[in-house]
């Protein structure tokens, strides 16, 4: 995309406030570094050897008072008619929950879809509802000229209609952690045929010409635990070459000891086996494997599934 695309409504009117703001400052750096430069010269001490009081000028008071506070009311009135338009949300905007965590995105759909990446219909609007699932995130699509903080135990909102097709931006604007870096996404901007194929269609159902490639070996990529996993958004926590990420790595890991912590605060050693790591997708809050963080949501998979997720993991030595 070029740089500073406009790709929603919003972003037209954020940058003509921008753009005032800027002008603005500008007019008033010159003139102030013009009357600056200019008093150094008339009255440099050469000129006037002897300083002289100067009692005051009512007139010039009256003027440098006036006229910065009116146009401060005009920054204000600009500031404050966009925020409130980007507060009103259009009573057809499409709700999609947008949940954040250490260190990755994830968007649930009406429907009940869920993905790592924002898919989005032209010129549809859409409300985004923002929760964090551990520590103060900022949930920015720079094209969009959309930015709102994540706090935990606080629900959030934003909304905006995208204007233009194309795969832009998604970034934290707060620093959240060692892996702030590396939590970036994409809204996915499609014609409204291609997003409503793919919203309407059937679980598996992928956006014409948008298939995410996933990040594994060639051999691993075929296997249909790896589309899973990567719907579901397991891998931006969970590696399989055993680096070190938010969760535990999946390689190796199966029937290896490890130590659980229940809801309690209990530990207790258990083997990870196909038991353990169903239970562990389907209620990941109720054991937790010690020295990780509680920030994984639960993930609904059909029987098919979980067990080729659990094959696929096994194999992972």
């Amino acid at each position: 995309m070029p740089l500073g695309a406009q790709a929603s409504t919003a972003a037209g009117r954020v940058d003509e406030v921008f753009l005032f703001s800027l002008a603005l400052s500008v007019v008033f750096l010159v003139l102030i570094t013009f009357l600056l430069v200019f008093f150094i010269i008339k009255y440099n001490r050469k000129r006037h050897p002897r300083g002289e009081d100067i009692e005051g000028n009512t007139g010039l008071e009256i003027t440098w008072t006036v006229i910065p506070t009116i146009l401060f009311l005009f920054m204000f009135y600009f500031g404050w008619t966009n925020f409130e338009y980007e507060r009103n949300v259009p009573r057809d905007a499409m709700v999609i929950n947008v949940t954040a965590r250490q260190w990755a995105y994830s968007f649930t759909y009406p429907n009940g879809k869920q993905t790592t990446e924002l898919y989005l219909a032209l010129n549809k609007p859409v409300k985004t509802e923002l929760r964090s699932l551990d520590v103060i995130h900022g949930f920015y699509i720079p094209a969009f000229r959309i930015k709102e903080d994540i706090v935990p135990n606080r629900q959030n909102y934003t909304w905006f209609i995208p204007t233009m097709l194309g795969s832009f931006d998604i970034e934290c604007t707060v620093i959240c952690g060692p892996g702030h870096a590396n939590m970036l996404s994409k809204a996915v901007v499609v014609p409204v045929a291609d997003f409503e194929a793919w919203y309407f269609g059937d679980a598996d159902a992928p956006l014409p010409g948008l298939a995410k490639t996933a990040e594994a070996p060639a051999p691993q990529s075929a296997n249909p635990a790896m589309a899973v996993l990567d719907a579901k958004g397991c891998l931006t926590c969970h590696s399989l070459d055993g680096r070190v990420m938010v969760g535990p790595t999946f390689k190796g890991i199966y029937g290896r000891q490890e130590v659980v912590k229940d809801s309690a605060g209990h530990e207790r050693a258990v083997k990870v086996d196909a038991v353990h790591i169903a239970k562990a997708i389907q209620n990941p809050d109720a054991e937790l494997i010690k020295g990780y963080p509680s920030a994984m949501p639960a993930a609904e998979l059909t029987p098919t599934e979980m067990s080729q997720i659990i094959d696929f993991i096994r194999s992972l030595k």
